[in-house]
């Protein structure tokens, strides 16, 4: 009973002073709702950035190929820069490496595809059939590219949701043709629109799905070949390429990291003159993506609990003010029979009353963080964000895509917080009310 009559009291002498009370309590509220929303908008940001590294596969292991500088490779009568990896080194790894599961090189080249007076730029695929599982790609119509296909070098493709969209604008594209410079291929069919992934650091670029047109490898290599013609005012040059990247897919989560140490000792052996290739793990990102997301949070919330400290010392500030204003009262209680304990317990609940008030309220705001974020992001997009920019701005990707996640663990920890906040600051105007000389307190004015 006692308690609960110490915790009525608090609260009437709180309410005598609304606007004091209201104006003190919103630095802890704010504080709280700080806190809750930096981790919610931290932790959003990191499940981002996993999914879109586990896009690229968590039991892959990706190769690229790396323009060295222009005249790395290149003599001074060939000008052919020849450069990447290469068919036999896609042969050495599928056949060396024990744990491959699947293994698919690949060959990229930007052209221009045609159907009639249509055109559209995009990206010229050769793959073999186990790029479409290696890369989540679905098929709406047809089917993808099979074993014969490409041992035969037939000119078939199975082209994307928008190139159909574009070309073969109400109608079936199947069976119908797509002319690629010089040559035709029969579309055998269409695959479902597929999300982009994001830039990994400077070793993969970021990728859409939505302009490919992809043909057997053998085909690539039989029509379009090596060699990529460029010109410029004056000049002509040549590069030699024949594969942009070999994906390689393993057993088991823990057989990646070891697969590809070996790939980067068997690469290092056969490109001893330059390092023209990367090797990335997604696995190792993943790790690495984990471990921002730890320092994020930290960092997030400790500049957020910058806020709740600020709210700590108005807290401060205002029992303060209320002990003063209140001498005459604790004096009177004091002559009453009231002990220092009992005029400590009385201030310093008010001051948890006070916190713990501001804790709850800022709670219930940062648990709106998503919806905020939400109708923020909508307004964002719908009259500063241009589609366009969006879609090339890693930046303005991610904020369009993520999510605020509120952590669970943080609204009791924020919550315990905000109380130990109040009793830290609200200890010494308590224990300075409990202190006070009776009979001084009765002679105050």
């Amino acid at each position: 009973m006692s308690f609960l009559r110490t915790i009525r009291l608090a609260i009437k002498s709180i309410l005598l002073h609304k606007l004091r009370s209201g104006l003190t309590v919103l630095g802890i509220v704010f504080g709280v709702f700080s806190v809750i929303a930096m981790l919610a908008i931290g932790e959003g940001a990191s499940r981002e950035a996993q999914r879109q590294v586990l896009a690229l596969g968590a039991t892959n292991v990706i190769v690229r190929s790396v323009k060295p500088p222009e005249d790395a490779g290149a003599s001074n009568t060939s000008r052919v820069l020849a450069y990447g990896l290469t068919r036999d080194d896609y042969r050495i790894l599928r056949e060396t490496l024990p744990n491959l599961l699947e293994a698919a090189p690949i060959r990229e080249a930007a052209q221009e595809f045609r159907h009639g007076t249509k055109v559209i730029n995009g990206r010229l695929v050769g793959c073999t059939p186990a790029y479409r599982q290696l890369n989540n790609l679905q098929i709406s119509q047809g089917r993808f590219l099979t074993d014969s296909d490409n041992d035969l070098m037939v000119n078939v493709a199975v082209i994307a949701h928008d190139v159909a969209g574009k070309l073969y604008v109400a109608q079936d594209p199947i069976n119908k043709v797509v002319r690629v410079g010089e040559n035709l291929y029969r579309i055998v069919g269409v695959t479902k629109p597929r999300e982009a992934t994001a830039a990994v650091g400077g070793s993969l670029a970021g990728q859409s799905y939505s302009a490919d047109v992809y043909i057997p490898v053998r085909t690539f290599q039989a029509r379009v070949g090596d060699f990529i013609y460029k010109r410029s005012a004056g000049s002509r040059s040549a590069e030699e390429i024949e594969l942009n990247q070999i994906t390689l897919k393993v057993r088991h989560r823990d057989d990646v990291v070891p697969t590809a140490e070996v790939v980067r000792e068997t690469l290092a052996y056969t490109h001893a003159r330059s390092k023209d290739y990367s090797v990335v793990v997604p696995l190792e990102l993943l790790k690495q993506a984990d471990q921002i997301r730890q320092i994020f949070n930290v960092v997030l919330g400790s500049i957020a609990a910058i806020s709740l400290i600020v709210g700590g010392i108005g807290i401060m500030n205002i029992m303060l003010a209320t002990v003063t204003e209140r001498t005459r009262e604790i004096g009177i209680r004091r002559a009453l029979g009231a002990k220092q304990s009992d005029i400590l317990r009385q201030f310093l609940t008010e001051t948890i009353v006070l916190s713990g008030s501001g804790g709850v309220i800022g709670i219930i705001f940062g648990l709106l963080t998503p919806f905020a974020f939400g109708s923020l992001r909508s307004f964002l997009q719908a009259f500063v964000l241009e589609e366009s920019a969006a879609g090339t701005n890693e930046f303005a990707r991610l904020f369009t895509q993520m999510t605020p996640v509120v952590a669970p663990w943080s609204l009791p920890v924020a919550f315990l917080i905000s109380v130990g906040i109040g009793v830290v600051f609200g200890v010494w105007p308590a224990r300075n009310a409990s202190r006070l000389d009776p009979i001084e307190a009765l002679r105050h004015e």
